[in-house]
């Protein structure tokens, strides 16, 4: 695997190795030893897989509070995702900043986001499926948001007028001070 530091402190873009024959191929996308290399969380007691049938469509922006905040290691493994990561620690220098990547099933590529990130994503493709690697159980009464559409972040998003579920429309906007 080849992480790349991103502009946010602590969110890894993970680039697979591919180890590719006349079959196919074979790549790690988890490895404990080079995670710790890298001061990475190591532990995963909680995956998750979501499939999206239409383009467009837009889940998030999601995160867990403390005192459980979560990592994630996501992959998109099937189509094609716009992945977007909120810095929402307020005593972060990268406070409300945000960034964005391409995940797809054709470029193996991941994405680490540490606790303290709100996570979102809209789909590039019709009929996309994300995996998520999660380092804390879920537990309902943590779980946060942060509308897609605050304009004090600014978000580009890729697809116009997308579809969204109900708590997604009415998530908050972030506070300028949280």
């Amino acid at each position: 695997m080849n992480f790349r530091r991103t502009s946010l402190d602590g969110v890894w873009a993970i680039e697979l190795e591919l180890l590719q024959d006349d079959r196919g191929f074979f790549a790690r996308t988890s490895c404990e030893v080079e995670f710790a290399q890298h001061g990475l969380n190591t532990r995963w007691p909680q995956c998750s897989l979501t499939y999206t049938a239409r383009r467009g469509t837009l889940r998030g922006l999601h995160y867990q509070a403390d005192p459980k905040p979560e990592a994630k290691l996501i992959r998109c493994t099937c189509g094609a995702i716009y992945d977007v990561v909120v810095d929402i620690r307020a005593t972060s220098p990268t406070y409300r900043r945000w960034e964005a990547f391409e995940l797809s099933s054709t470029n193996h590529r991941q994405l680490y986001v540490p606790g303290g990130f709100a996570h979102g994503f809209q789909t590039l493709d019709n009929d996309c499926e994300v995996f998520y690697q999660i380092s804390e159980f879920y537990v309902p009464e943590l779980a946060r948001g942060v509308r897609w559409n605050d304009p004090g972040l600014g978000i580009s998003w890729p697809i116009a007028d997308p579809t969204l579920s109900a708590r997604d429309r009415a998530l908050p906007e972030l506070s300028p001070c949280a």
